[in-house]
């Protein structure tokens, strides 16, 4: 159940109109690394928790739900930074009213220019958010992730609070507003503490790598192919030990040589790992089972309800 309190989770304040600076933060509003991707990507994920992992139900509705007051903090900045636009367009049996705010004919020419490359709040929403990015682009629910498997969306989840921490870091650097940047920090911090919440719940996740159930093909997950040419790069991503499975990287230094002389890779054996085929396999079937299990135990198939209602007195 959603309740709407209207005050806002964090008190969104403006010293004086920006239409400009409201247009780059429709990114926010309506783009795909929006406030509004966020809470649907999360309100959407969480179904699936419901039974087998009711903590991490309870974690992405909290967070889908914060990120929807995020969104109206968003828009009540928006439209706060178009202030007296949408006064001026509802006054249209005068001209002179909107004149006098462009202050001339070059004033006039330089609103129809605006008109054109920006036309979301001067011609279509009369000087109201969108749910658009800053170029009038629709929200899509395909900016939405959710693939069913909890180590996986929890993935996705900390990739979508990076792009939308450095979004808002980007945006801070083009409004010299004092209140807009005090307000954008505030939603650059709480992206940074989503990305530890969603690290966090992934980590009692045992095991979480790879993401997913079947496990790697150890001829395959420790190969490093050197396809650039010119001075080669060497780092941990190519040498010592992988940061996940502990197995030592070979690095093909002749990649095309390599598949030429093993048939395609076909005739390769593990090198550098201490898994095999049959281990990789019990492997599967264990984590298969545990799995199904997981789920098959926490959701009943008869006489199903989604809620238990609690009275007051404490009585279900």
């Amino acid at each position: 159940m959603f309740y709407h309190v209207k005050d806002l989770q964090y008190n969104a304040r403006v010293s004086k109109p920006d239409p400009k600076f409201a247009r780059l933060l429709l990114e926010q509003f309506g783009g795909s690394n929006g406030e509004l991707k966020a809470a649907m990507q999360y309100f959407v994920q969480a179904f699936g928790c419901k039974n087998p992992y009711p903590d991490k139900y309870d974690l992405l509705m909290d967070i889908a739900t914060e990120e929807f007051s995020h969104l109206e903090i968003v828009g009540a900045t928006i439209q706060m930074l178009l202030s007296g636009v949408n006064g001026e367009l509802k006054n249209a049996a005068e001209e002179s009213e909107i004149m006098q705010l462009l202050d001339g004919s070059a004033a006039r020419e330089g609103f129809i220019h605006e008109a054109m490359v920006n036309p979301q709040f001067g011609v279509l929403s009369g000087g109201t958010p969108t749910l658009t990015d800053s170029n009038g682009n629709p929200w899509s629910a395909t900016y939405v992730t959710a693939n069913g498997d909890l180590t996986v969306d929890l993935r996705s989840n900390i990739a979508a609070e990076s792009r939308a921490k450095i979004v808002y870091e980007y945006l801070m650097k083009f409004t010299d507003d004092p209140y807009v940047k005090d307000t954008l920090r505030f939603l650059m911090t709480r992206e940074v503490a989503h990305f530890q919440m969603f690290e966090a719940a992934l980590e009692t996740i045992k095991p979480n790598f790879p993401p997913g159930i079947l496990q790697s093909d150890p001829r395959h997950s420790n190969t490093y192919y050197n396809l650039s040419s010119g001075a080669e790069a060497r780092g941990p991503w190519n040498e010592g030990k992988s940061t996940q499975l502990g197995e030592t990287w070979q690095y093909i230094e002749d990649p095309l040589s390599y598949v030429m002389q093993t048939s395609g890779l076909t005739s390769i054996e593990p090198e550098g790992t201490p898994r095999t085929d049959s281990s990789v396999e019990k492997m599967n079937q264990e984590l298969s089972e545990l799995r199904s299990q997981e789920v098959k135990k926490a959701t009943p198939t008869e006489d199903m309800e989604w809620s238990t209602y609690v009275k007051s007195n404490g009585v279900h």
